[in-house]
Formats: structure tokens, C-alpha cells, sequence
């Protein structure tokens, strides 16, 4: 992956693009998370239910905190320990930030910041926030390298970056909404970051 990688996959989102995209877990589709019809291909690519949430990645975590300003002190402090990383953590979302990230349930915002190490360091110079969700059809098996995307959804996306074979591990689900009052959490999903280290950081 290179710079110049980077700035293409900004000039897909500006315009409307969908995008095969390297995280620090598996392959996943991208679009501008305010962009409606982009959304609609996403979903439809995928054959994902459009009433079902997927989060919004950032590239960095600061650009992420900004973003959730109602989430609080003791949460961001939360998310700065879990983050960047192979981590989606659920947020209350009052503001409803990214209507159409958030699915039937608009109060609640799902975040994720990867961790960019080795070839996929550059992509973290992007600066656009993206809806995010795996680049399989719905309920299959992730995909660890562009091949294992099906083809369907590559030839259907404005752009497929390959990132060489990531991990196949999804990433780890953590519910923070409520946690600013009472420092309680919930483990949705395991994946990427065991619940043992979880359980260290929180």
C-alpha cells in the first residue's frame, strides 16, 4: 500500500464510490457514511439488510473522539485504551451522528478504529470516515485476502485495494453505551482482541 493508495480511496469516497478496503482484521466495503445511494449499493453488494447498523471506521483516533463529543470523558478515555485496534465498540449516539450507519436504531453508534501496521501503514493518512462492514455476502465466511471476496462484490466496487492476507479474525464487539454512569461494559462479540486483554484494558 502506498500514499498515493490512500489519496485514491479518498477521491472514491468524495465521489460517491464503493470500495474494497484492508483493515487490521478482514476485507470489508466502504462508502461516505452521508451519502445515500452509496449506501444503498453497499448493502446491496453485500445482500445485507439495509434496516441492520454497521459502523463507522476512522483512520485516526482522534478524528474518532471528535466525532462522538456526547460519548463523555470516562468513555473516551475508554475508547483511546481500546483504540486503534481490532475492536468495535458501541456508543450512545443522542445526536443520531450518521443516520445511515446506525440502521433501525439511530441512538446507537458503532466505531472502529483500526490498527495500520506494515504494508496497510499509509492508509492510515486517510482522513474521510467510512461505513464499514465486512466484503462477504451476508452470513458467509470474511474474507483474509482480495481473492476470498467474491467476485460479485469486487466487480460491483469503483475500487479494490489489496492489502496482501490479513488475520480472518473479526474484530471484538464491545458495548460502552451507559458506561460513562456506571463504568459498566458488555462484550458482544469476540474476535480480534480476546476477552482476557479486554478485561486488562477496561
Amino acid at each position: 500500500m502506498t500514499s498515493e493508495d490512500a489519496a485514491t480511496f479518498e477521491r472514491c469516497m468524495a465521489v460517491g464510490g464503493v470500495a474494497v478496503l484492508p483493515a487490521d482484521t478482514v476485507y470489508g466495503l466502504a462508502c461516505e457514511p452521508d451519502d445515500k445511494e452509496a449506501v444503498r449499493r453497499m448493502y446491496a453488494l453485500k445482500r445485507r439488510d439495509p434496516g441492520k447498523s454497521s459502523a463507522v471506521m476512522f483512520f485516526d483516533i482522534s478524528l474518532a473522539l471528535e466525532a462522538v463529543p456526547e460519548a463523555g470523558p470516562l468513555t473516551h478515555e475508554a475508547i483511546g485504551r481500546l483504540m486503534p485496534g481490532p475492536v468495535t465498540v458501541l456508543v450512545d449516539n443522542p445526536a443520531k451522528r450518521f443516520p445511515l450507519a446506525c440502521g433501525e436504531n439511530s441512538t446507537t453508534l458503532g466505531v472502529r478504529v483500526p490498527l495500520l501496521k506494515g504494508a496497510l501503514e499509509p492508509l492510515s493518512e486517510i482522513r474521510w470516515p467510512v461505513v464499514q462492514t465486512s466484503a462477504n455476502f451476508a452470513g458467509e465466511p470474511d474474507a483474509r485476502t482480495v481473492g476470498a471476496v467474491p467476485i460479485g462484490i469486487r466487480e460491483g466496487c469503483d475500487l479494490v485495494l489489496d492489502g496482501g492476507e490479513l488475520t480472518g479474525i473479526p474484530s471484538t464487539v464491545v458495548d460502552l453505551r451507559g458506561y460513562e454512569s456506571t463504568r459498566q461494559w458488555k462484550m458482544i462479540r469476540e474476535g480480534g482482541l480476546p476477552l482476557a486483554v479486554l478485561e486488562e484494558l477496561l
